[in-house]
């Protein structure tokens, strides 16, 4: 697979200027428990899109994406290490929710919706080189795949039926064990997958790894 087009200068400094715009966001301030801290990155360069939820307190605290416990499963699975996973060239992180939602009975609440309404399709017009999108956990799968119906475990078990472009997971979340036992097909046959598709799109993993 070959690199992907090195983006224009005026596509460059759209996004630039689109996330600074991003980053200063307010629009539900109101209805946040702490000041809003959006937390995204992104670079024209990219070539694979991470999509999860919502950052969690140690994200919001940090202002690193996937900087917690279910950011170490996720590496995991991507068979990535702390540097290339943060490389903006490389990767782009959108959540479909940019700031920590706060917590409800069960857990943090679902992703604010303005993110998306505001924001979303802007950010994906600025990222030309995007050969891989990984939908992690259920909002990003109601999201972009709006035609998948039922549970995290079927949309899932689809997975074969979405590439070459998109790959969905369950949210890799401690919170998850339970899920992953149940489900072993998962780290046994799509983990692998996924992890021969990562290196094809950056053969400078295998030669990291070695």
């Amino acid at each position: 697979m070959t690199a992907g087009k090195a983006p224009d200068t005026s596509l460059r400094r759209r996004l630039d200027a689109l996330l600074a715009e991003v980053r200063a966001c307010r629009a539900c301030a109101p209805e946040l428990p702490f000041e809003p801290r959006p937390v995204l990155r992104a670079s024209a360069s990219a070539r694979l899109l991470i999509v999860g939820q919502a950052p969690g307190t140690r994200v919001h605290e940090t202002g690193i994406p996937w900087n917690d416990p279910s950011g170490d499963r996720l590496r995991e699975w991507l068979g990535m290490d702390r540097d290339f996973f943060y490389d903006e060239r490389h990767i782009a992180i959108i959540p479909m929710g940019f700031c920590y939602p706060g917590r409800g009975k069960s857990g943090d609440l679902p992703p604010r919706p303005e993110c998306a309404a505001l924001w979303r399709e802007r950010l994906l017009a600025c990222l030309p080189n995007i050969e891989l999108t990984l939908l992690v956990g259920r909002y990003a799968h109601q999201y972009h795949l709006p035609e998948a119906r039922g549970s995290v475990a079927h949309t899932v078990g689809q997975w074969r039926d979405y590439l070459p472009a998109i790959l969905p997971t369950p949210h890799p979340s401690p919170r998850n064990r339970l899920w992953l036992r149940r489900n072993p097909w998962f780290e046994a046959e799509l983990v692998p997958e996924l992890q021969r598709r990562v290196r094809r799109l950056f053969p400078e993993l295998g030669a990291l790894s070695r």
